[in-house]
C-alpha cells in the first residue's frame, strides 16, 4: 500500500488540520483506492506560538488624518486609512462613485463653461507645472494630471459635483495615484499621512477648491463609510486576526531560524514507513519536505509533490537551508511534481532551475490571490495529477 505523507502549510492547527487531512484523504480516494494518508503535524510540535500571551501586540490604534476635505483633523479609528487604502488600490474608485451618481445632461445657459471643460483646463495647467505641487510625494504628478484630464469618467463626475467638491475629489485621485505608483515600483519611501494630506490640499487649491480652513463640501460619504466599516471590523477582531495571522508568518520565520527540528521530525516519520512513500507538501510544507529529502537519502520515498510552494524561489535566492544555488539536486532526491496555480503569487516553478528533475504542472482553481493559495485541496485536478505520478 502506498503511503502518502501530507505536510501541511503555514498557520494550520487543529481543528483545521483534521478537516484538511480528511479532505486530502477523500480527494485522493476519489482517484485511487488503497492509499494511506499519513499527516505530519509539524505545526503542533514545532510551529510558532505567542509564548507571552500576545505581549508584543500594539494597543488599539488611535486617530488618523482626514481625507483632505476641509480642515485636516483627527478621525476616530482607522476608517480614513481604510478609505485611502481603497484609493491606493484604485485611484479612480471615488471618481467612479461620483460618475455613477450623475443625472441626465441638462441644458446650460449660453456662454457658460461646461464643468468638465473647466476641470480639464485646470488639470492641464497643473500638469504644466510639473511635479512641484506634489513636493514630498515623489515624481509623476504631470503624467497623473494629464491622464485624469483624459479620463472618460471625469465628465460625468463633473456634472454630478460642484466645482469645490470635484477639485477635492480630483486631488485625492492624483495623490492616491502617486502613492500607488510608488508602491508598485517598490519604493522604500512612502510619505506619512500628514505629508499626503498637505499635498492633497495644495493640489485641491490648484484645481479650484477653497483654501484651508473653509468647508470644502464633499465628504466622500460612500468611500469613508466603507472604510470606517472595514476599520471597525478590524478593530473588533484585531487580536483574533493577529493570533490567526501570527502562526503563518511566525511559522516561516521559525522554520528558517530553527528548521532542524521540523526536518528531523519528518525524517523520523518517513524512516518508519514501508515503501513506496510519496511526500505531498503545501506551501511551507513543501519547503520542509524538499529540505528533508535533500539533506539525506530516504530511499523509501519515491515521489515528492509540492503545491503552492516557495522552495524553488528560496533556492534561486540563496535562502533554501539545504541547498545553495547553483548546486544541483542530489541524485537521491526522488521525482518531483510541482503544482502551481497561475494566480497564486506564492507558487513558483522548479523545472528551469533543476532541468530534468522537476515537472511543473499548472492547476487553475479559478480563484484570485490569496484565495488561490488555499484552494489546491478542493481542486480535483490536483488529486488527478498526484495520482497519475504515484509509484
Amino acid at each position: 500500500m502506498t503511503a502518502v505523507v501530507f505536510v501541511h502549510g503555514t498557520g494550520v492547527r487543529e481543528p483545521g488540520l483534521s478537516a484538511l487531512v480528511a479532505r486530502v484523504t477523500a480527494g485522493l480516494a476519489a482517484q485511487r483506492d488503497g492509499l494511506r494518508v499519513v499527516p505530519y503535524a509539524w505545526g503542533a510540535a514545532h510551529g510558532a506560538t505567542l509564548a507571552a500571551g500576545g505581549a508584543s501586540l500594539p494597543p488599539r490604534s488611535g486617530t488618523t488624518r482626514g481625507l483632505g476635505e476641509g480642515p485636516a483633523g483627527p478621525a476616530p479609528g482607522d476608517g480614513t486609512a481604510a478609505a485611502w487604502a481603497a484609493l491606493y488600490a484604485d485611484p479612480y474608485a471615488e471618481l467612479a462613485l461620483a460618475a455613477a451618481g450623475s443625472g441626465p445632461a441638462v441644458e446650460r445657459p449660453p456662454g457658460s463653461v461646461p464643468p468638465q471643460q473647466r476641470i480639464r483646463a485646470l488639470l492641464t495647467a497643473l500638469a504644466a507645472r510639473g511635479d512641484a505641487p506634489a513636493a514630498g510625494l515623489g515624481p509623476g504628478l504631470a503624467r497623473a494630471a494629464t491622464d485624469l484630464a483624459a479620463h472618460p469618467l471625469l465628465g460625468p463626475a463633473a456634472d454630478a459635483l460642484d466645482p469645490a467638491d470635484l477639485a477635492a475629489l480630483a486631488a485625492r485621485c492624483l495623490t492616491a495615484r502617486l502613492i500607488a505608483d510608488a508602491l508598485d515600483a517598490g519604493s522604500p519611501l512612502v510619505p506619512v499621512g500628514e505629508t499626503r494630506d498637505a499635498v492633497t490640499g495644495r493640489i485641491a487649491e490648484a484645481l479650484g477648491a477653497p483654501p484651508p480652513g473653509t468647508e470644502r463640501g464633499l465628504r466622500s460619504a460612500l468611500l469613508r463609510t466603507a472604510g470606517a466599516v472595514a476599520a471597525r471590523a478590524v478593530e473588533r477582531r484585531r487580536r483574533a486576526l493577529t493570533e490567526a495571522a501570527h502562526p503563518a508568518a511566525g511559522d516561516i520565520l521559525r522554520y528558517l531560524s530553527r528548521g532542524a527540528a521540523f526536518r528531523d521530525g519528518l525524517r523520523t516519520l518517513l524512516a518508519g514507513l514501508e515503501p513506496p512513500v510519496a511526500v505531498v507538501g503545501h506551501s511551507l510544507g513543501g519547503i520542509i519536505a524538499l529540505d528533508t529529502l535533500v539533506s539525506a537519502p530516504l530511499p523509501q520515498v519515491r515521489l515528492l509533490v509540492t503545491a503552492g510552494s516557495q522552495g524553488p524561489f528560496l533556492y534561486e535566492s540563496g535562502s533554501l537551508p539545504s541547498l545553495e544555488h547553483p548546486t544541483p539536486l542530489p541524485p537521491y532526491v526522488p521525482a518531483w511534481l510541482n503544482l502551481y496555480d497561475p494566480r497564486d503569487l506564492l507558487g513558483y516553478l522548479g523545472a528551469g532551475l533543476f532541468p530534468g528533475r522537476v515537472t511543473d504542472v499548472a492547476v487553475d482553481s479559478g480563484q484570485p490571490f490569496p484565495a488561490a493559495h488555499s484552494a489546491y485541496w478542493t481542486n480535483p485536478a490536483v488529486y488527478r495529477h498526484i495520482v497519475d505520478h504515484l509509484p
